[in-house]
């Protein structure tokens, strides 16, 4: 995007926001009487309806901000503001709004391109199995797909519609079943005529208000013309590929190990396809990252000075809203990297089943 587009979208975007009338903003949601079931249904069959709008999204969990991990901690642990434009899963773009610039993802069938508009560069990548989030997963029909998957019917009920981004929303509410979960309830709001997630709260268990929101400020169930999710790079600026997106990604390709089918009585997912384990599914969900020591060194550093630590038999164990981190082994050793919304229970069985079954193979 150019920077007088840019700056163009976001004056236009906050004007219309402060120039809805109050009474408009403040007036009672109407509800649609769809039932608890269909609703959820509905939001299924749209996560991959078109849209375009603004969307903010906020965290609350204060995440380590060990070198490799600080946009994790990012999205998080601040507010995060986005345009996006997703017409299908393979063309979509989400830009990351800052005050000084953006930073934007645009996906299409050669695979992902990272624009950074300050350091005027580009980085087109392939896109994983494995990674670690990004902007593009804060967006609340991604976060509501994710967290809604395999999901029993018996666990949802209907809540109250609200008004989200001048759209009666009906909402749902998920209370997981699973005892390894920390979360106590999700609640989605979706457009009733597309199914589109536009609002996710996450609350953990014991809490009262959501760790983690996001919701659109405007939205639109058009498909976005093909112009809004391309991309071609300034004269000048840097462009390059990267064969590895992040940590996550270059352990699953390159370290010689197999994580086991089942920790903490959660069966692997269908996703996982190398070192790195990926566990249960929707909302009870753990992954398994192996580390080297130069690369766990620093995090068990920050681990260590993050509120509430604890050390176990098994590592470094932290506990922030929803979201568990147990890093394995002690000072100067690798580990393995245990993260996921599961207790510290669950955690630490997890290291314990790692530890026993995981297969060393000789090459990768």
């Amino acid at each position: 995007m150019r920077p007088a587009h840019r700056w163009t979208a976001v004056a236009v975007g906050t004007a219309l926001l402060v120039g809805i009338p109050l009474a408009v903003r403040a007036r009672p949601a109407e509800d649609s009487g769809i039932s608890a079931v269909d609703l959820l249904a509905k939001v299924e069959a749209g996560a991959d309806h078109p849209y375009s709008g603004y969307v903010e999204s906020l965290g609350t969990l204060q995440l380590p901000t060990a070198d490799r991990f600080t946009d994790v901690g990012q999205l998080f642990g601040e507010r995060t503001r986005m345009r996006v434009w997703w017409r299908s899963a393979d063309a979509w773009r989400v830009d990351k709004l800052l005050t000084t610039g953006e930073q934007d993802l645009v996906h299409n069938a050669q695979g992902t391109t990272r624009w950074r508009y300050e350091q005027h560069d580009a980085t087109l990548s392939r896109d994983p199995s494995i990674r670690l989030p990004r902007t593009a997963d804060l967006v609340p029909p991604a976060v509501a797909k994710l967290l809604l998957d395999d999901v029993d019917a018996s666990e949802v009920r209907r809540l109250p519609a609200r008004r989200v981004a001048g759209v009666d929303a009906p909402g749902l509410r998920l209370q997981p079943a699973a005892p390894q979960s920390s979360i106590d309830h999700v609640d989605v709001w979706a457009d009733p005529r597309s199914g589109v997630a536009l609002r996710v709260e996450v609350v953990a268990k014991g809490a009262t208000r959501p760790a983690f929101t996001t919701a659109f400020r405007q939205f639109d169930a058009r498909t976005p013309p093909p112009s809004r999710t391309e991309f071609e790079p300034p004269a000048g600026a840097e462009y390059r590929f990267d064969d590895v997106l992040d940590i996550a990604d270059a352990a699953n390709q390159y370290a010689p190990i197999l994580p086991p089918d089942v920790v903490a009585g959660l069966a692997e997912s269908p996703q996982a396809d190398g070192a790195v384990g990926v566990y249960g599914s929707g909302v009870t969900r753990l992954l398994a990252v192996p580390m080297r020591g130069r690369e766990a060194g620093p995090l068990r550093e920050q681990l260590l000075r993050t509120l509430g630590v604890r050390t176990v038999d098994s590592g470094t164990l932290v506990t922030l809203g929803p979201l568990g981190v147990l890093l394995t082994g002690t000072e100067g050793e690798g580990g393995w990297l245990i993260a996921g919304t599961v207790t510290p229970d669950t955690l630490t069985r997890a290291a314990d089943d790692l530890f026993a079954n995981t297969v060393y193979v000789s090459t990768r």
